[in-house]
């Protein structure tokens, strides 16, 4: 769901899916060909937030920029499940695992994978081009050409399941128990 605040509204782009249980707030720019999953928070409220084409924010995440800055997230980018995201830039074709923190005023460098449940300190600036994990964060390799061919595929399945649910959409089931 998209909502005004304070006169800040979010926008989003071409063929981009935002789901109706996310919460896109104040100064959110999506762009095209982006899947905002479901319980996605993305809270532009005081700072801004970009999200580049191509991304996927999947279930769960909360994204949130310090008031008066930035928190801009580049192309092809890959946020994991319940990932908390309060950077300054996160590079194109980086990938955040599920879980991880990239705290206030933090930057990731483009190709970078973040493994799951790594904490990145505030401020903490992150080469491109390496594997990291753990807390504290450590390097842990450079990435590998089979890296990149297992994360382009992953990024095609939500930009592809982006447009699924914008052709197909969801309905609510009204006749099992539980069901609205």
């Amino acid at each position: 769901m998209l909502y005004e605040y304070d006169g800040r509204r979010p926008t989003v782009g071409k063929d981009s899916y935002v789901s109706d249980i996310a919460h896109v707030i104040g100064d959110v720019m999506i762009g095209d060909n982006c899947y905002i999953g479901h319980g996605a928070i993305l809270r532009g409220d005081y700072g801004s937030i970009v999200v580049g084409s191509g991304t996927a924010v999947e279930e769960g995440v909360v994204v949130h920029a310090p008031p008066g800055r930035y928190c801009r997230i580049g192309e092809r980018v890959t946020i994991g499940h319940g990932a908390v995201i309060h950077a300054a830039k996160i590079g194109d074709s980086a990938v955040i695992g599920m879980g991880a923190v990239v705290s206030i005023e933090s930057e990731i460098g483009e190709g970078t994978i973040v493994a799951e449940g790594t904490v990145i300190r505030m401020r903490q600036m992150v080469a491109a081009g390496v594997v990291v994990g753990g807390n504290p964060m450590r390097v842990i390799r450079k990435i590998a050409p089979k890296d990149m061919e297992f994360w382009d595929r992953g990024k095609q399945l939500y930009i592809d399941l982006a447009k699924k649910y914008l052709e197909k959409g969801m309905r609510p089931l009204r006749d099992q128990p539980g069901g609205a």
